[in-house]
C-alpha cells in the first residue's frame, strides 16, 4: 500500500502533468527520502550505503553534505522539475526553507519570474496549497530587507506586506551566484572584505548568510549545477550546511581543461533520450547533393553557407506560417543564428548580409551582431538580447561570437550557420542545444516545426561519420536545392496560397497569393455569390464598412450557434434565423458605440468633453438580410462534420502471454569482495559496480525482483502476481546455478535493477492490452469551415486539376497546387500522389452525384486511433444520398497494421456519426479503403465506396 508521501508524490506529477524524466526524477527523491532523514549533522556514509544499494551511479558526494545530481537535457523541463520537488518536500513537511541559485543574471531573473505566483510559466501552478498560502520569494535584491526572517520570526505582519500564512508558507529564496560572495562596497561607506550576504544585520543580529546556514530545514537547489564547482562557489555552498542538496544540468562534467563527470549523478536523461521520446527538436544536418568543399575558397564557402541557411529560413519562414494558419495555432517567427568566429567577423558578416546585393537586401535592418567582451566571456548584456529576439518580430538574423552559454533557451531557432567550426564544435550541446525547445511545447508531426537545422556543407561528411553512433544527437539529412527530394529544401521559399473555402468567398473573401514581400489576390474568378448584395452605387463606404462588420460579427455568432444545432441546414429555418439575428443586433449595438466614425465631441458648460453617439447606421431590416444572406450561403455551401469524441468506455488494461524466460545464459554476475562484474544484455559489454550491506531484507528473494517491477505502471501485481514470481524465480534459479545463497541476496540488492530490467524487456515482448468498448460523444453538430493555406514550389503557378502532367512531374506533385473545381469546398487543392489522391479529386468532379466534396484541414476530425494518435481521412464527400470518407492508400500498404488501425477507428467514427444522423434526419457515413490502383477517372464515388467500404 503506498505512503501517504508517496501519494503526494503520485498528486504532484499528476498536478503538474510532469514528463517522464521529470517524473522519474521525483520518484527518486520520494524513495531516497522515505529511507533517510534530512538532518543538519548527517551520516554521510549511511547515506552513500543506502542510495548506492539502489542507485549505484552515485560513487561520493561531491560536498560535505548529501547532494545528488539529476541531469537532464535541454529542453526537457528542469524549472519545472525544480518546481515539483519544492512541492513536495514542502507538503511532506520536509521542509519549509529553500535556496535556489542561479548561474547568471539570465537564469536568476528567468526563476525570480516562474516562481512568482501570476506568471504564465508559474511553477505551482495547480498545486491548491501552494496557490491557498502562496510561498515567500526572497531574492538577491531585496533580502536586506529582512522580509524573509521577520517572517520567520513571527514579527507584526503589518512590517513584512504579507497578512496572512507567514510562519506557514515555504520561503524560496533565489540568488544568483555572484551575490553571495559579492563584496558591493558602496561609494563613501566603511570598506569591508566581507561580502556582503555575511555581514552583521541589525534586524537579526547576525548576517544573512548565517541565518540560512542556520536553519533546521534549508534545501539547497543548484540549477546549471557544474557551474558551482570552482572553489569560492563550492565554499559558499559547504558553508551554508543545508540538509539536502539537489543539482540540476544537462552537462553533468566540470568544467575546465580536465572535465570529469560528477561522482553523484542519481539521474540521467541524455539529450539523445529527449529526442527519441520527442520532447525537443529533431536536430537536421544540411548541405548540398555531390558538394566537394576543398573546390571553393573559405570566404566563397562562407558565401554559399550563408546563402543556404536564408533558403532554409526562407522556407521554414513559410512552413511555420502555414501551420499556424491551417491549426489556428499561434504563430511563430523564426530566426537564424550565424555563429562568428570573433567579432570583428560578426561585423562583416553582418556588413555583407545586410548589403543591397545580398538577396535584393531584403535582410536590412533585420540583423542584429551579439558580441561578447573583451575577455571573451559571455556578458549578461548579451544573453539578455539573445532571450529578446523570441519576441522580437524584426530580428531574422543573429550574429553571435563564441559558444552559447546557459539561460539562452528560445523555441524560435530554426536555422544555425557554424562558419569556420568543426564538426565537433557543431555537435556540441551548447551550439545545437539552445535551439532545441519546442515553440508548441510538444512535437506536432510536421517535420518542418519540429526540426532544427545545421547548415554544415565542409564538415558534412565528419558530421555523418559521427551521427553513427548511437548517442549522436543528429539524425537527419536535408539537402539543400533538391526540389523534388522528400529531404531536399527550395532554393527560393515557396508561394503561398490562403484559400478560404467556396462559403467564405460568396460572402466576399478572397484567397491571396504570397510570394517573398509581396501579397496580392490569387488567381481566378471570384465571383459573389446570388445571395450576397454588392453595395449600391449610392451606398456610402461608411455604410459598406458597417455591412462588413455586421457580416464578420453574423459569422462568429453563427459559428457559436453550430454548437447547439444538428447540421447546417437548421440555418435555413426562421427561428434559428431569428435567434442569430437578435445576437447580432445586441452586439452590433456595441460595436457602434465602440467604432462608429459618425461621433462628435461637444463641450458641457463645465468644460466637460463628451462624445455623442450618432443613431446606428443600419436599420433592422439591413441586418435581416445580411444574416438570412449568410446563413443560406453556409447551409448550401458547407459539408456538415459532425464533431464527435470517441473515449473508451473504461481504462486501457495491459495483460501478458504465459512465457519462460529465455537467454539467461548471457547473465553472469560474479560478486567478490563486494563488487560485481556486470555484462550488458545487449551489446556484451562488461562494467564493475561496488556496493554495500545495509538495505531491508526481503522474505523471499524473488521479492528483490518483484518490487522493482512493480514500478512499472503496465503491471497490476493483483493480476500478474503468478507470473511475476514466476519469472524472478527463474532468474533466482539461474543465480542458484552458480552462486551461493548469501552472494545471491547480496547480488540482488545491488543488482536488483538491473535483472529486473531484463525480465521486463522480454514481458513487453509478450504484453497485449485488453480491448475495451468505446462511445461516441456528440460535442457539436457541425463545423464551420475555416481558411486552408497551402505552400507550392516558387516556380510553380496554380494548375487546373484535370490538366496533363509532364513526364517527370509525378514526383513533384507535393510542391503543386490545383483549382478549377466545381464541387470542392476550397478553390485551391494540394495533393500527396497523383495516381491516388489527385485522380481521385479528379473522378469526385466528373461525378454527377457528388454535391461536395474536400480534404479536411488539420483538427476537423478527432478519430483516435491508438495510444491518443489522431487520424484525419483524406477526403470528405457529400453525395446526393450519403457521406462518404474516402482514403486512397498505395495498393501495398492497404493491409499495413497502422492503416488498417485508422481504418477500424474511422468506420467506428461512422457509427456513432449514423447514430446522430438518424436522430436528427441526416444522411448516412461511410468509409472505404481504396488502393490507388483501382482509382480511375470514370469510377464513381458511390462504386468506389460499395467495392472497399471497411467494416469494423
Amino acid at each position: 500500500m503506498a505512503s501517504e508521501h508517496q501519494k503526494i508524490a503520485n498528486q504532484v506529477k499528476a498536478r503538474l502533468s510532469l514528463r517522464t524524466p521529470q517524473k522519474d526524477s521525483l520518484q527518486i527523491l520520494c524513495d531516497i527520502l522515505e529511507q533517510l532523514e534530512l538532518t543538519k549533522d548527517p551520516d554521510l556514509k549511511s547515506w552513500l550505503n543506502i542510495i548506492r544499494s539502489s542507485y549505484p551511479t552515485v560513487k561520493k558526494f561531491e560536498r560535505d553534505f548529501p547532494s545528488l545530481c539529476f541531469a537532464l537535457a535541454t529542453g526537457v523541463g528542469k524549472t519545472r522539475l525544480m518546481g515539483a520537488m519544492v512541492a513536495w518536500l514542502y507538503l511532506t513537511g520536509r521542509s519549509r526553507h529553500f535556496f535556489i541559485l542561479a548561474p547568471n543574471l539570465t537564469i536568476y531573473e528567468k526563476l525570480k519570474s516562474d516562481f512568482l505566483m501570476g506568471s504564465p510559466k508559474y511553477v505551482f501552478q495547480g498545486i491548491p496549497e501552494l496557490v491557498q498560502t502562496p510561498p515567500v520569494i526572497i531574492t538577491g535584491d531585496d533580502y536586506e530587507d529582512g522580509r524573509g526572517v521577520r517572517l520567520d520570526y513571527a514579527v507584526a505582519e503589518t512590517m513584512t506586506g504579507d497578512l496572512f500564512g507567514g510562519e506557514e508558507a515555504a520561503h524560496i529564496n533565489i540568488f544568483n551566484i555572484s551575490k553571495i560572495n559579492a563584496k558591493e562596497n558602496k561609494k563613501g561607506a566603511k570598506k569591508s572584505k566581507d561580502p556582503k550576504m555575511r555581514r552583521l544585520q541589525e534586524y537579526i543580529g547576525d548576517s544573512y548568510f548565517n541565518y540560512l546556514a542556520e536553519l533546521p530545514d534549508l534545501v539547497v537547489i543548484m540549477d546549471e549545477a557544474h557551474r558551482y564547482y570552482a572553489s569560492a562557489g563550492a565554499k559558499a555552498l559547504n558553508d551554508l550546511n543545508p540538509v539536502l542538496g539537489i543539482e540540476l544540468t544537462a552537462t553533468p562534467k566540470t568544467v575546465g581543461a580536465r572535465p570529469r563527470e560528477f561522482n553523484n549523478i542519481i539521474y540521467h536523461y541524455p539529450l539523445a533520450k529527449a529526442l527519441n521520446d520527442g520532447y525537443v527538436k529533431m536536430p537536421a544536418v544540411a548541405t548540398r547533393k555531390d558538394f566537394v568543399a576543398s573546390e571553393y575558397t573559405p570566404d566563397r564557402l562562407e558565401q554559399i553557407k550563408l546563402e543556404d541557411g536564408i533558403h532554409h529560413h526562407e522556407y521554414v519562414k513559410t512552413e511555420l506560417a502555414s501551420f499556424a494558419n491551417n491549426t489556428g495555432s499561434k504563430s511563430v517567427k523564426p530566426f537564424m543564428l550565424v555563429v562568428a568566429q570573433d567579432t570583428v567577423h560578426a561585423e562583416q558578416l553582418k556588413k555583407q548580409i545586410e548589403d543591397d546585393a545580398f538577396f535584393e537586401g531584403s535582410y536590412k535592418g533585420k540583423v542584429i551582431t551579439v558580441h561578447s567582451n573583451q575577455t571573451g566571456e559571455e556578458s549578461e548584456e548579451t544573453t539578455q538580447r539573445l532571450l529578446e529576439v523570441e519576441h522580437d518580430k524584426h530580428t531574422e538574423i543573429v550574429i553571435h561570437v563564441n559558444k552559447l552559454k546557459e539561460g539562452w533557451d528560445v523555441t524560435n531557432l530554426y536555422t544555425i550557420v557554424p562558419l569556420r567550426a568543426s564538426a565537433s564544435e557543431i555537435l556540441t550541446e551548447q551550439t545545437i542545444g539552445r535551439g532545441l525547445r519546442l515553440p508548441y511545447g510538444k512535437r506536432t508531426g510536421v517535420e518542418a516545426v519540429d526540426r532544427l537545422t545545421i547548415i554544415a556543407h565542409d564538415r558534412f561528411q565528419e558530421i555523418i561519420d559521427q551521427a553513427n553512433n548511437q548517442e549522436s544527437i543528429i539524425k537527419k539529412t536535408l539537402y539543400i536545392g533538391s526540389d523534388d527530394d522528400e529531404n531536399g529544401i527550395p532554393e527560393k521559399a515557396p508561394q503561398q496560397i490562403y484559400s478560404p473555402s467556396v462559403a467564405d468567398i460568396a460572402l466576399g473573401n478572397r484567397p491571396t497569393l504570397t510570394h517573398g514581400n509581396e501579397v496580392k489576390e490569387a488567381p481566378g474568378a471570384w465571383n459573389p455569390s446570388p445571395n450576397t448584395k454588392t453595395p449600391a452605387e449610392s451606398e456610402s463606404a461608411e455604410v459598406s464598412a458597417t455591412k462588413k462588420k455586421v457580416a464578420d460579427l453574423t459569422l462568429a455568432i453563427v459559428s457559436e450557434e453550430a454548437k447547439r444545432l444538428n447540421s447546417s441546414q437548421q440555418l435555413k429555418d426562421p427561428s434559428v434565423k431569428a435567434t442569430i439575428q437578435k445576437k447580432v443586433q445586441d452586439a452590433s449595438k456595441e460595436l457602434y458605440i465602440a467604432t462608429s466614425s459618425t461621433t462628435e465631441d461637444t463641450d458641457t458648460p463645465d468644460g466637460v468633453v463628451t462624445a455623442k453617439i450618432q443613431p446606428s447606421l443600419l436599420k433592422d431590416n439591413e441586418i435581416e438580410q445580411i444574416v438570412g444572406d449568410i446563413a443560406d450561403t453556409l447551409s448550401e455551401l458547407t459539408i456538415d462534420i459532425p464533431q464527435i469524441v470517441i473515449l473508451p468506455e473504461r481504462d486501457v488494461n495491459y495483460g501478458f502471454e504465459n512465457f519462460d524466460l529465455t537467454g539467461l545464459d548471457r547473465i553472469a554476475l560474479k560478486p567478490g569482495s563486494k563488487a560485481l562484474l556486470l555484462r550488458n544484455l545487449e551489446n556484451d559489454e562488461s562494467d564493475t559496480i561496488s556496493w554495500e550491506t545495509g538495505s531491508a531484507s526481503e522474505e523471499r528473494l524473488e521479492n528483490y525482483l518483484v518490487r522493482n517491477l512493480m514500478d512499472h505502471d503496465e503491471i497490476d501485481y493483483d493480476e500478474h502476481a503468478g507470473l511475476l514470481y514466476k519469472l524472478s524465480g527463474q532468474m533466482v534459479e539461474h543465480l542458484q546455478s552458480y552462486l551461493n545463497e548469501q552472494d545471491i541476496e547480496g547480488l540482488l540488492k545491488t543488482a536488483g535493477k538491473t535483472m529486473s530490467d531484463f525480465i521486463w524487456s522480454q514481458m513487453r515482448q509478450h504484453m497485449r492490452t485488453t480491448p475495451t468498448g468505446y462511445y461516441g460523444k456528440l460535442t457539436k453538430g457541425f463545423d464551420i469551415l475555416r481558411p486552408a493555406t497551402f505552400t507550392f514550389a516558387s516556380s510553380e503557378q496554380p494548375r487546373h486539376f484535370d490538366s496533363a502532367l509532364a513526364p517527370g512531374e509525378k514526383s513533384k506533385v507535393r510542391q503543386m497546387v490545383f483549382t478549377g473545381f466545381k464541387r470542392c469546398c476550397y478553390p485551391f487543392q494540394k495533393f500527396d500522389s497523383v495516381d491516388g489522391e489527385l485522380r481521385l479529386a479528379q473522378a469526385l468532379e466528373h461525378d454527377t452525384e457528388v454535391l461536395k466534396w474536400m480534404k479536411p484541414s488539420t483538427g476537423q476530425f478527432r478519430i483516435e486511433y491508438q495510444n491518443g494518435q489522431n487520424y484525419e481521412p483524406d477526403f470528405v464527400v457529400e453525395t446526393k444520398k450519403e457521406f462518404l470518407l474516402l482514403e486512397p492508400k498505395k495498393a501495398s500498404e492497404v493491409e499495413s497494421p497502422d492503416v488498417v488501425a485508422k481504418a477500424r477507428a474511422a468506420a467506428r467514427w461512422c457509427s456513432y456519426a449514423n447514430a446522430h444522423a438518424k436522430e436528427s434526419g441526416g444522411k448516412q457515413w461511410r468509409y472505404a479503403l481504396i488502393p490507388h490502383d483501382a482509382i480511375t477517372v470514370s469510377m464513381t464515388a458511390e462504386g468506389l465506396a460499395d467495392k472497399y467500404e471497411f467494416q469494423a
